[in-house]
């Protein structure tokens, strides 16, 4: 048998991994937030229906959720998702910092790359029997309470801060009356959990604590799934802008080349179709014509940022949520 020279077939070699690598592929990977599970079966299910359309392949969407946290540990550690939809920027702000993120991810897409938003809010039993009517009510000695821990949750740590941002303007910054009341609140909960799902089921199914505390687009799945007459969504006079951004993950979309599908799946996010979706599980929106057709489904909240009661992630991560932080510092004093 003849032999072809070496330097012709590793010509052909090469060739031929060029080839193999610009197949488009048949499935991308997406790491989400816990809580998401039911939005991103609706979301998958349009968009495969409109790549099919736009393209005549078809295309299968894989998801993985957990805590945000957990998806990025789990995205450094070898998972290949091809985008990221999270809940928090610092655990997008990790993968790019190890270089599985652009550097400038936070303006591939509009909204600083938050297609829609929500905020921490309360479900209560039907007919509130406890009378929550606020943040205040939560440190009460007989109101338990249930959400995940924010050592490993970002749903939590919105959360944690959202009740920090009220004491502070109900004490007026008076730092040990906000230490005293946020120790209370950690104090109140009965469990727990090490992630908003797991929350869920504590507070839905096995039917411990007074309120869960969770983003707002989680009570309303709980309530359509479980039936609207069993709880109360309670929005309380304050509360946290929780974004949730998203990224194409670089490193894993290069080497699998499926850039250009994660890039629109992505951007399906931002569409009319996409916004649509997005609203009837019960997130706010950025499209203005979107928010507008289903403002009736959203009680009206004052948002506090990140940005202007705390500084910014940066100093919220190392004052509130680093080795020996404050939250530590209050789980340890109750």
């Amino acid at each position: 048998m003849r032999r072809l020279p070496v330097f012709t077939a590793a010509i052909l070699f090469a060739l031929s991994g060029v080839s193999a690598h610009a197949e488009t592929p048949t499935s991308i990977l997406n790491a989400s937030y816990d809580v998401a599970r039911e939005l991103y079966v609706a979301i998958d299910a349009a968009y495969v229906a409109k790549y099919a359309k736009d393209t005549g392949k078809t295309l299968e969407v894989k998801q993985s959720h957990a805590g945000s946290s957990k998806q990025a540990r789990s995205i450094l550690e070898g998972l290949d998702a091809d985008v990221v939809t999270f809940n928090q920027a610092t655990d997008i702000q990790v993968l790019a910092d190890k270089g599985f993120v652009a550097a400038d991810w936070a303006e591939k897409f509009p909204n600083g790359a938050s297609p829609y938003y929500s905020l921490p809010v309360f479900l209560v039993r039907a007919g509130n029997p406890k009378g929550i009517k606020d943040w205040s009510d939560l440190v009460r000695d007989d109101v338990k309470l249930v959400f995940p821990n924010p050592k490993t949750s970002g749903n939590a740590r919105y959360t944690y801060l959202a009740a920090t941002a009220y004491a502070k303007e109900a004490f007026g910054n008076d730092e040990a009356k906000v230490d005293a009341f946020i120790k209370k609140f950690l104090a109140n909960v009965a469990v727990f959990d090490t992630g908003g799902r797991a929350a869920t089921t504590t507070f839905v199914e096995r039917e411990i604590g007074d309120v869960l505390i969770t983003f707002e687009t989680e009570t309303t799945g709980i309530r359509k799934e479980f039936g609207v007459d069993k709880f109360d969504t309670v929005v309380p006079s304050v509360s946290l802008l929780a974004d949730f951004p998203v990224a194409v993950v670089d490193k894993v979309a290069d080497k699998r080349g499926s850039k250009e599908i994660a890039t629109d799946y992505l951007n399906f996010l931002y569409s009319p179709e996409g916004q649509t979706i997005l609203a009837e599980f019960g997130n706010r929106v950025r499209d203005k014509a979107v928010a507008e057709k289903y403002a009736g489904s959203f009680q009206p909240v004052r948002l506090v940022t990140i940005e202007d009661v705390f500084g910014g992630w940066p100093t919220v991560n190392k004052k509130y949520f680093g080795s020996d932080g404050l939250l530590d510092q209050q789980l340890a004093g109750q």
